[in-house]
């Protein structure tokens, strides 16, 4: 009996797991650029002398649907979309990149041009300053230019270029703070000349409300299921002892 509590324990746990998975995807479905989180399980054999027998289950693996959201009109001129495929690149504070497709940007009090949540952009050369008292404008390929409020009129300055990247899809990683970054030991091309934005929109969360209702039902019933095998096997466990006992 022991088998087949094992592997219903094992499969109720994780079906715990994959629901934890569908409650963020739901709490995130207005958020901003957010990629849901999909949960893939497979059986596995247990090793070792006298459990060939056994199997349990694992989250095999951890997957981001990377279909692009719907673009939001909002008519800010420092709110971006990405066009299909790619990533704007950011600046952590340990210094290496990480990537989002969350365009709500801003201008710090010092000029530097960041995510809505204070993260520097990454721009081609660097982080980017706005100059003060200036308008900004971003083209398509990640180009900011400041046209200044006084002074001369139609004087434009090209301030920075903000890097643009396409990487593989299995070649990122979605860490705790939500943004994407690259797995060790996958420096691949990042295809920076093939991304375009689009200015004065916004790209909403890809999470599809009434999909991840279907399927929270069915992972639920899934886990009712496990722990229904888990009773019921428990009970045969007695009764057998039982017959046992009394012979």
């Amino acid at each position: 009996m022991d088998r087949v509590i094992y592997t219903a324990m094992t499969g109720a746990s994780h079906a715990l797991t994959q629901q934890a998975g569908m409650a963020n995807n739901m709490a995130n479905a207005t958020t901003t650029g957010f990629r849901a989180e999909m949960h893939a399980f497979r059986a596995v054999p247990v090793e070792g002398e006298g459990l060939p027998t056994r199997a349990f289950v694992v989250d095999a693996s951890v997957m981001s649907d990377f279909t692009p959201g719907t673009l939001q009109e909002t008519g800010r001129p420092l709110d971006i979309a990405v066009q299909g495929q790619g990533f704007i690149a950011l600046l952590t504070p340990d210094g290496r990149e990480a990537y989002t497709r969350n365009g709500n940007l801003a201008i710090s009090a010092n000029g530097l041009l960041q995510t809505n949540s204070g993260i520097p952009i990454q721009g081609e050369n660097g982080p980017i300053t706005v100059p003060p008292d200036t308008e900004v404008a971003i083209a398509p390929d990640g180009t900011v230019s400041a046209v200044p409020r006084f002074g001369t009129p139609n004087t434009v300055s090209v301030v920075g270029r903000i890097k643009l990247v396409n990487p593989p899809e299995h070649a990122l990683a979605r860490g705790d703070d939500g943004l994407f970054r690259l797995q060790p030991g996958m420096a691949e091309d990042m295809g920076t000349g093939n991304v375009t934005v689009v200015s004065g929109f916004l790209e909403g969360s890809n999470v599809d409300m009434a999909a991840e209702m279907v399927s929270m039902i069915s992972v639920a019933r899934q886990f009712e299921m496990q722990m229904k095998v888990i009773s019921t096997a428990d009970e045969n466990d007695r009764a057998a002892t039982k017959l046992l006992s009394l012979t």
